[in-house]
């Protein structure tokens, strides 16, 4: 009776275990820091947080190509330091604007009442509805025959 009540038990503690470290999405990571689960594609294969400095890596297949409000352009992996309401120093993610491609350095969302995210992309601050971002949208691995021109820290431009 006793091998059958210590089996009982760690049967119940590894059920609890696999339970409680079922590890949340990088889309629910986001909304729990403040931002809107739709700032990243559905297509996120995995993702690396370190919760003491901040630091957020999101791995994909591959580049794609998605639309908020304009097209935007996700690398292969997206960097960006992550606190609450913010995502500072953004690598690997660009916006359209006016057949040019610029890199988003941070997204914000100051007052979540407010309705607005704001995407910085260096030369000006973009508004935008928070509520094209309450979904993940999805995003074509490979999509969008691209190719770029020009320094990354001075923007891309698409070539046609």
């Amino acid at each position: 009776m006793n091998n059958f009540n210590f089996l009982i038990t760690i049967f119940i503690i590894l059920y609890y275990c696999s339970t409680f470290s079922t590890p949340m999405s990088v889309h629910e990571l986001l909304k729990n820091k403040g931002l809107p689960q739709g700032l990243l594609p559905k297509e996120v294969k995995s993702y690396e947080y370190n919760d003491e400095n901040g630091l957020l890596n999101v791995y994909l297949d591959g580049p794609c190509l998605t639309k908020f409000e304009n097209r935007v352009l996700f690398e292969s992996v997206v960097r960006a330091n992550l606190s609450f309401g913010e995502l500072l120093s953004v690598e690997g993610l660009s916006q359209e604007e006016l057949f040019i491609w610029l890199p988003v350095k941070e997204i914000s969302v100051n007052d979540i009442e407010s309705g607005i995210i704001l995407f910085d992309i260096g030369m000006a601050q973009k508004q935008l509805s928070l509520s094209l971002f309450e979904d993940p949208p999805s995003c074509k691995i490979g999509q969008g025959n691209i190719k770029y021109s020009g320094r990354k820290d001075k923007g891309f431009v698409a070539e046609r």
